[in-house]
């Protein structure tokens, strides 16, 4: 299954993405490509893939991407290998709402889910408390950050990023419960239910 997790920049997405990949078995991370720069803490094939613009044009144009959007200026895409490399394992995108709205157009059988912060007066001082972005690029955060939330209604669930602990529990239980669905364990039921129809 494909999880598409969303969310205005600065709500917490990566950390309760990386709560639910220590948490919880067979679920990876699909890794993006992106033009911006490396942050210092930032590793290289596991946070992203840091490409050239030239490059990610270029895999733009041999159709690479199952989702790509420009974002505060630099571009973002997810590529088709990231979310076929390892079918038997479920997959997690962190990417913006342009990107959930490409992959919900392309993969029906998605789940989407969005992260919101608990006011907009928290996601603006969690973005000045954490230190990576000059004055000018938080408002266009912000800014861009009112305008993402108008999105929510198009998302299947809603995770109100309020306290860690909460969050990161609500995020997990809703691929514990989608991994339940009958839909999905059809294949694995079938020794069970057989067993059911023999005499004794």
């Amino acid at each position: 299954m494909i999880y598409v997790i969303s969310g205005p920049s600065g709500c917490g997405k990566s950390t309760l993405i990386r709560r639910v990949l220590t948490g919880l078995a067979g679920v990876r991370f699909s890794v993006s490509h992106t033009t911006r720069e490396k942050r210092e803490a930032e590793v290289e094939g596991k946070d992203y893939f840091f490409v050239s613009q030239d490059r990610f044009l270029r895999m733009v144009e041999k159709n690479s991407f199952v989702e790509w959007a420009v974002v505060h200026g630099a571009h973002y895409g997810t590529s088709r290998r990231e979310l076929t490399k390892d079918r038997n394992l479920d997959v997690i995108l962190d990417i913006d709402v342009q990107g959930a709205a490409q992959v919900r157009k392309k993969i029906r059988t998605a789940v989407f889910i969005f992260i919101l912060p608990p006011s907009f007066r928290e996601l603006q001082k969690r973005m000045e408390e954490r230190g990576l972005d000059s004055a000018a690029a938080i408002r266009k955060r912000l800014a861009t950050a009112r305008k993402e939330v108008r999105s929510i209604t198009s998302f299947d669930y809603v995770v109100v990023n309020d306290d860690l602990e909460t969050a990161g529990r609500e995020l997990e239980s809703i691929l514990r419960c989608w991994r339940a669905r009958l839909a999905v364990r059809q294949k694995s039921l079938g020794p069970i239910l057989r067993s059911f129809r023999g005499k004794g």
